[in-house]
């Protein structure tokens, strides 16, 4: 058996509010994503880009949250291949697409008419699915953050910043995190989790065997209650509707709660001092409650806690991911 790898990227666009992606027709009349070899000393990105140049001349844009890999098996002058195949995505950046020799034509297909062309011809993988499904996903997410961003000015009486610190991570991720409401350096970043609590959530996520840009992170409250304190039960009524359907939209198979307030709020369990390593689950959903990393940063002792908590969740993060790994 001889394996191969490869690369490449779906590139998208939007004519007239119609998803589209980019295709390369072969002589066969097959179609096919601009991707080829990955070569000696490069590593998967860096070959798709240089693969779609030379094949279509268009530059890229990788999005930050999008990458899958996926093998297949195929037969080649009587010997068995398996390939590995790693796709990016990227919005289509404009520019003429300017076809290699090796191929016949290009074309702009919407996903499913393209799909149904996949699976005429028995390709068993599924990264066109997966990039429609988070295209869509990720569409319904902006949709709501632009309305949960006007919240400030729709509440009586708003104390909290009026700064939206959205969530952050790919929009059909597996693993969500939920935390309480964001810090100061949130506030100033916009992005969530990223102040030194943020710096150790990274690193447990790592030790359960979860990559951070893998994970969708957000918090019950978007918004900076000013000193840091406790948001009231007005301003976590005013922002739990958003938090669900966030949740409702993404689907995610594993929910970490940080914190009393966010395992309350996501899944009934309080008094996390106590309860801390909690694993619920219901409707498909795995939840698992724990202690605010920012407990471990102000007070040392519960850091044995917390990393017990995440040595815990280890199986249940594989569990999450599993069907997200190679399959044929």
């Amino acid at each position: 058996m001889h394996i191969e790898y490869s690369s490449g990227f779906i590139i998208y666009r939007e004519k007239k509010g119609v998803m589209e992606f980019l295709f390369l027709r072969k002589s066969n009349g097959d179609i096919d994503i601009p991707k080829g070899h990955i070569e000696k000393g490069e590593n998967a990105l860096r070959a798709a880009i240089r693969e779609t140049m030379e094949e279509t001349g268009l530059n890229v844009e990788p999005d930050k949250f999008f990458s899958m890999r996926r093998y297949y098996w195929f037969r080649f002058k009587g010997e068995t291949i398996k390939k590995y195949l790693t796709v990016f995505l990227s919005r289509y950046l404009g520019g003429e697409v300017k076809v290699s020799p090796e191929h016949e034509g290009f074309e702009w297909i919407e996903p499913q008419k393209a799909i149904a062309e996949y699976s005429k011809k028995h390709y068993n993988y599924d990264h066109l699915s997966e990039a429609l499904e988070y295209l869509e996903k990720r569409s319904m997410l902006e949709e709501l953050n632009s309305a949960y961003s006007e919240l400030p000015g729709k509440v009586t009486g708003w104390e909290l910043s009026k700064k939206f610190v959205k969530g952050e991570g790919p929009s059909n991720a597996r693993i969500m995190v939920i935390g309480q409401a964001p810090g100061a350096t949130e506030d100033d970043t916009g992005r969530p989790f990223v102040g030194r609590a943020g710096r150790l959530l990274d690193e447990l996520l790592k030790s359960a065997g979860a990559s951070r840009k893998k994970v969708y992170i957000t918090s019950v409250v978007q918004f900076f209650p000013y000193g840091n304190r406790m948001p009231t039960e007005s301003e976590v009524n005013a922002c739990k509707p958003f938090l669900f359907n966030q949740i409702s939209i993404i689907k995610p198979k594993l929910i970490i709660t940080l914190g009393s307030l966010a395992s309350g709020v996501v899944c009934g369990v309080s008094a996390i001092k106590s309860n801390h390593g909690s694993v619920l689950r219901k409707d498909g959903t795995t939840y698992f409650a724990t202690m605010h990393p920012a407990a471990a940063v102000r007070i040392k002792s519960n850091m044995p806690i917390l990393k017990g908590d995440f040595a815990a969740l280890k199986p249940l993060v594989k569990e999450a991911l599993s069907d997200k790994k190679e399959k044929e």
